[in-house]
């Protein structure tokens, strides 16, 4: 198989991501202050929103972990692209919070598409064909897919640009984005050669599943806040008005190569033990704003939580994919539906917390004691259990 096929395939699912999660889903988090400026939205019913997204990427994760029809998954994959140009559209036409809603909830289910039927898809074109089974390609869309609604959404801002203007433009270059996405992943083909070598599933213990749902739903508290909120958080830091946007930029950027570099160490280390370093990684990154309010140190925190919120969730699924080659999405699925019920309550709670008590310092706290539990959870799982000691 020519090389050139492979990175065809894996462009198609960082184009997607681009698509999917840069723009349908993460624009909110940039455009989330010009909008509580310019509309009736405020820290509670911005949390609402984000609440509501994240609900749609759980319900689109809970199909996606019960889909066993390649041929169905690659339909659905293609309607969330469609999903993603709309429901960004759709932002722009309304100031109704309920309409709002629900396209956030459609922008969620389309950022499921990208996230977990894409993933599955890939992974099982990759086996199929023989190829190395990692993502680090495809998930890099997702950190540069943030860096560039950040960026595309201060340039607007300078050139003067409503909220709703900056919906639809960003949802015309979703278009645009659409298209490679969309033909350079092939339909999906199966031969019964290829079912019988390349998809034995792996035994798995209940114990590690329990372990690493509740340690993934933990995680998903932790990265949340700061993905939903960080323009906000740091554009009320004394003396740090106007470097919110610079923050999301260097989050994403940060992400992009990330992915690549969290292949190479699980490599060397075990999945499972990159996992770990990540997420204590990512604990030090929303602990290093809360202690020192500068514009230095904002920045390594933002760009160390880029590089490492997006490492964890492609080892998971790439772990989840080897665990289970012959239905992928399966613990895709469970996994991410963990991590989704996490950034379902703790957008919704931090925005009412923040807008009782005027700081988000409280919410960031929270997120980090997860984030310590996520850490102690697999830490001691990787010791203890012997599925996990494969991945160790």
């Amino acid at each position: 198989m020519p090389i050139s096929a492979r990175f065809k395939v894996l462009l198609a699912g960082f184009f997607s991501q681009l698509l999917c999660l840069g723009i349908a889903r993460f624009a909110y988090t940039p455009l989330l202050p010009l909008m509580q400026q310019q509309t009736v939205l405020n820290d509670a019913s911005g949390g609402y929103l984000a609440a509501i997204n994240y609900l749609g990427y759980m319900a689109g994760a809970l199909l996606a972990a019960n889909l066993n029809n390649l041929r169905l998954k690659d339909r659905l994959y293609r309607l969330g692209l469609l999903l993603a140009i709309v429901s960004t559209a759709g932002m722009a036409v309304t100031e109704n919070l309920y309409i709002w809603s629900f396209w956030r909830f459609m922008a969620g289910l389309s950022s499921a598409g990208s996230m977990l039927i894409a993933s599955g898809l890939i992974m099982h074109w990759l086996l199929s064909q023989q190829q190395r089974a990692e993502l680090g390609i495809h998930f890099a869309g997702l950190g540069l897919g943030i860096a560039l609604a950040a960026i595309l959404v201060d340039v607007m801002l300078k050139l003067q640009f409503t909220w709703d203007r900056q919906w639809l433009a960003l949802a015309g270059l979703g278009v645009f984005l659409a298209l490679p996405a969309w033909l350079w992943l092939p339909k999906p083909r199966l031969t019964a050669v290829q079912t019988q070598v390349n998809t034995k599933d792996l035994p798995i213990s209940k114990r590690f599943i329990r372990f690493m749902l509740l340690s993934y739903f933990c995680a998903g508290y932790g990265y949340v806040l700061s993905a939903t909120f960080i323009v906000t958080i740091v554009e009320r830091m004394p003396g740090l008005g106007g470097s919110g946007n610079l923050s999301f930029v260097i989050m994403g950027l940060a992400a992009a190569p990330a992915v690549l570099l969290w292949d190479l160490i699980a490599r060397k280390a075990g999945y499972l033990n990159a996992i770990i370093l990540a997420l204590f990684l990512q604990l030090i990154a929303i602990l290093l704003p809360l202690a020192i309010a500068s514009l230095a140190i904002v920045l390594i925190s933002a760009a160390l939580f880029g590089a490492t919120f997006i490492g964890v969730v492609s080892l998971v699924l790439t772990m989840a994919g080897r665990l289970y080659p012959a239905k992928p999405a399966k613990l895709m699925g469970k996994m991410t539906l963990a991590y989704g019920f996490a950034q379902v309550i703790a957008p919704a709670l931090t925005g009412v917390i923040a807008e009782k008590t005027g700081s988000f310092s409280a919410g960031l706290l929270l997120a980090a004691i997860l984030l310590g539990c996520a850490v102690l959870l697999l830490f001691w799982l990787s010791r203890t259990d012997e599925t996990a000691k494969q991945f160790s």
